[in-house]
């Protein structure tokens, strides 16, 4: 077991985690076209090595079947995000995950997402090289 933590210890130092101290109002988000925001906290999600971000869905917002080529780890932080898995947009398959809520996104996992009552944030933690692939329907 100590030599997994000191495994892991050393992994983060080689990917250069920095140390890291902000306030909420540091944070220097970015929004698209779609009014869905984004900040990146440490890391580059499409380099090697860990990356966290946070979004922020307005009231509304539907993300359509994708998935991820890494696992991913997610905690929602403001908001009631609806989370479905599978290849088709179903909201019956949907539940809703309220602040403080999680789930997981294993790799390669199709899943879809809606901020159906509201602004919603995320916070999202994984292990790159990461991307996008939607899920043609």
């Amino acid at each position: 077991m100590i030599a997994l933590i000191v495994l892991a210890g050393t992994a983060l130092a080689q990917n250069g985690l920095d140390l890291l101290r902000l306030a909420p109002g540091d944070l220097d988000w970015g929004e698209d076209a779609r009014q869905v925001s984004r900040v990146d906290i440490t890391g580059d999600p499409t380099r090697p090595g860990l990356y966290a971000y946070r979004v922020r869905f307005p009231m509304g917002f539907k993300n359509e079947p994708h998935f991820h080529p890494d696992d991913r780890f997610v905690t929602v932080l403001a908001g009631t995000l609806h989370v479905g898995f599978g290849e088709r947009f179903d909201e019956a398959l949907m539940q809703p995950v309220p602040a403080g809520g999680l789930w997981t996104e294993p790799k390669d996992q199709p899943h879809f997402v809606w901020a159906k009552d509201g602004q919603v944030v995320i916070q999202v933690i994984g292990f790159g090289p990461s991307g996008t692939t939607q899920v043609e329907q």
